[in-house]
């Protein structure tokens, strides 16, 4: 992961394009670049361009690893937190093949 956001930064920052790199734009980057992703489902398409599913995936998670660096968050410890959280929001014996959100489990 390191590697990775040192390219990142690199790749930024040799364009000069830090002073783009806002929070609120990066959030609005991966928002866009999630869209994009999903069109590759567009009209339910039973075989996605597969090469395009990696590329867009790839855009979502750097700018998501471009926000994280923003705020100084360990993406590791954050999605281990999130895990956590949520599997108590979802136990196994209410979760277990059940898509209902956790708030209208009875």
């Amino acid at each position: 992961m390191d590697d990775i956001l040192k390219r990142l930064r690199a790749f930024r920052d040799e364009r000069a394009w830090t002073p783009y790199h806002t929070a609120e734009n990066l959030a609005k980057s991966i928002v866009i670049e999630a869209s994009e992703l999903l069109e590759n489902y567009q009209f339910h398409t039973l075989e996605p361009d597969l090469k395009n599913v990696q590329e867009e995936l790839a855009d979502v998670m750097g700018y998501c690893l471009l926000l994280c660096d923003h705020y100084g968050f360990d993406m590791v410890r954050i999605m281990h937190q999130k895990i956590d959280q949520n599997e108590k929001k979802y136990p196994v014996e209410k979760a277990l093949g059940n898509a209902t959100k956790y708030t209208k489990f009875k």
